[in-house]
């Protein structure tokens, strides 16, 4: 219990103004609390008023109370009602402020420790949490019974090796996902484990044991990172309903075949990174993309650079020019390639060529 309330007592900066005040009156409540007294609703009105101490109180005219706000109430049923004086036992205190605390949480930070196990009911009264940080510890699963208002969730650098299709099951308002440095492999993550994630809008699993781009991820996605991976195709139907994709992130894998119509899927894609990997010649249907900006080559097998390979053949059809294309430490002879083939870059110092040395 005693690491249980120092987590809770350093997390009480970062709660706002108005949540400390509340603190701090709990607080004096229960160091000079006065003997219980239970209290209706009105008389705690009544003591607010002018007058209230004397013998004869004050008349009202008719109105209705509007209630209180209830706090998180525990196990055993207690709770201290709104306003009122308590008396607790120090047990009793401390289950309090945990409850209290708990119920405004916004943000809990469990970075670099040894957790190997999270209980199924951990999260149970964090029902406001946003910001879940739980990078570099050594759990094997995704904790279940994650509150549904999370925003944030980092899980990255532990000892995970499956993603379940119930591991996000109800998470609808997660906006950010980090998965990466874990044990996954392919077979590791289900279909549809990402299906719920309905307004996800940045994944990353790089540095994992993932051999291919996992199926179904959502649409809302607008940025997607798996690098560092074991991929060795990047196949059409696996980028399939991308439609909202910016940027996706390929480094660092072993890719050798990009599709006919994979860029197709991704119509907004403005940035794209597929260095260092074992490509030979550069992927079709750059030069269809209307949108795309930027794209990483170098550091690849790619030994011939065609005139239409990143340019459309007429000119006003590409709605962005390139502001960066890098084939440098590539086999190609970059004396060869033609001027042309650059037609739609919007300056010749986006263009890196060269510096390619045989291993």
């Amino acid at each position: 219990h005693s690491i249980y309330l120092s987590l809770v007592l350093l997390n009480i900066a970062s709660i706002s103004n108005m949540k400390s005040a509340c603190l701090s009156l709990l607080l004096v409540s229960v160091c000079w609390a006065l003997p219980f007294r239970q209290s209706g609703f009105m008389d705690f009105m009544m003591e607010d008023e002018p007058g209230s101490g004397s013998p004869m109180p004050p008349v009202f005219k008719p109105r209705t109370p509007t209630p209180p706000p209830v706090l998180p109430e525990g196990p055993d049923g207690h709770f201290c009602p709104f306003r009122c004086q308590c008396h607790l036992r120090l047990a009793s205190a401390i289950k309090f402020l945990k409850e209290c605390l708990f119920f405004f949480f916004q943000t809990l930070i469990l970075v670099n420790n040894k957790i190997t196990i999270i209980h199924a009911k951990a999260f149970s009264s964090l029902i406001n949490l946003e910001r879940l940080y739980l990078s570099k510890n050594l759990l094997k699963d995704v904790p279940a019974n994650i509150p549904k208002s999370l925003q944030e969730l980092r899980i990255h650098e532990n000892q995970i090796n499956k993603i379940k299709k119930s591991s996000f099951a109800g998470m609808a308002n997660v906006i950010v996902m980090e998965l990466g440095s874990n044990p996954l492999s392919s077979s590791g993550v289900d279909n549809g484990a990402f299906a719920d994630l309905k307004r996800v809008s940045y994944i990353r699993i790089a540095d994992t044991n993932i051999t291919s781009i996992p199926k179904g991820l959502p649409s809302s996605l607008f940025e997607l990172h798996l690098d560092g991976n074991k991929i060795t195709k990047v196949t059409a139907d696996s980028l399939k309903g991308l439609k909202n994709l910016s940027k996706l992130g390929l480094s660092h894998n072993e890719i050798s075949v990009v599709e006919n119509g994979s860029l197709a899927n991704m119509p907004h894609l403005r940035e794209l990174h597929l260095d260092n990997n074992m490509l030979t010649s550069v992927p079709s249907g750059l030069a269809e993309h209307k949108y795309i900006q930027v794209i990483y080559l170098h550091t690849n097998k790619i030994a011939a650079v065609g005139t239409e390979d990143f340019c459309p053949p007429g000119y006003n059809t590409k709605k962005a020019m390139y502001s960066g294309i890098s084939l440098f430490s590539n086999p190609v002879p970059y004396w060869e390639v033609q001027p042309i083939t650059f037609r739609c870059v919007f300056d010749r110092s986006a263009i890196q060529l060269g510096n390619y040395r045989k291993k």
